[in-house]
C-alpha cells in the first residue's frame, strides 16, 4: 500500500469521525429539548426509507412490482410479523405475479 492510498485512506476517516464527534464535544445532551430529541430518534427510520424507496422503484422493469412488494411488506409488518416474515411475503408476493404477467 503506497503513500496516497493511506492519506486516503487517514482523510476518509478524519472526515467521517469530525460529524460524529462535534455534537459530543458541544452538546450537553440533559439541554436538548424533547422536542429534538423526539426528532433524532425518527432519523434511522427516515434514512431506512430513503435508501429503501428507490430500491422499490426499480426492482423491476414495471414499476408496480415494487410498489405491490412494498405494499406487501408494509401490510404484513403492520399485522406485526417479524422482519423474514416480511421479507419472505413480499418475495412470494412477487414471485407468483410474475408467473401470471
Amino acid at each position: 500500500m503506497n503513500t496516497t492510498m493511506l492519506l486516503i485512506i487517514f482523510g476518509m476517516a478524519l472526515v467521517t469521525y469530525i460529524p460524529r464527534m462535534l455534537p459530543l464535544v458541544f452538546m450537553d445532551i440533559e439541554k436538548v429539548p424533547d422536542w429534538f430529541k423526539a426528532i433524532l430518534r425518527n432519523v434511522p427510520y427516515a434514512a431506512l426509507g430513503a435508501l429503501i424507496f428507490p430500491g422499490i422503484l426499480t426492482v423491476h422493469e414495471n414499476i408496480w412490482f415494487g410498489i405491490i412488494g412494498g405494499i406487501t411488506a408494509i401490510v404484513v409488518a403492520l399485522l406485526g410479523a417479524n422482519l423474514i416474515l416480511v421479507v419472505m411475503s413480499s418475495i412470494i408476493t412477487l414471485m407468483v405475479l410474475s408467473v401470471f404477467f
